[in-house]
């Protein structure tokens, strides 16, 4: 019986016994990383998106097929179509200020907790440069 209680109370396998968990608490921390990285990443391009667009417009001094033009550019490079909503249409006098807002749904799922859509949102404030006679 003593024989088999000190066998017990020895501590020669606690090493692998830590090193396990520590492993594995590691592989679960990379996979979360793994899986919100995109998150970020798409907010990351929609600032993008949503700064060029901007700048844009104020050089062109209109929203219209300038802006267009850049926003298919801009989904074929990304590979994402997000949508686009403009505070103005149309030509936006000199010294006015206008904002365009990009947003776009991501699927944040960890393992077995799957299909949760997240809305990203992103906006950029511009002032036009262009003057406009007739406007």
């Amino acid at each position: 019986m003593r024989k088999y209680i000190k066998r017990l109370a020895e501590k020669k396998g606690s090493t692998y016994i830590g090193v396990t968990i520590f492993v594995m608490i590691m592989v679960m921390m990379l996979m979360f990383i793994i899986t919100v990285a995109p998150v970020f990443l798409t907010k990351m391009t929609l600032n993008n998106y949503a700064n060029e667009l901007c700048r844009e417009a104020e050089i062109a001094g209109r929203v219209g097929s300038e802006t267009t033009a850049r926003l298919e550019r801009l989904n074929e490079t990304s590979g994402i179509t997000p949508t686009v909503v403009w505070s103005k249409n149309g030509k936006i006098q000199i010294g006015d200020t206008f904002t365009v807002t990009v947003s776009t749904q991501v699927d944040l799922s960890f393992f077995v907790f799957t299909g949760h859509p997240i809305t990203i949102t992103s906006s950029a404030n511009g002032i036009s440069e262009v003057y406009w006679k007739n406007a």
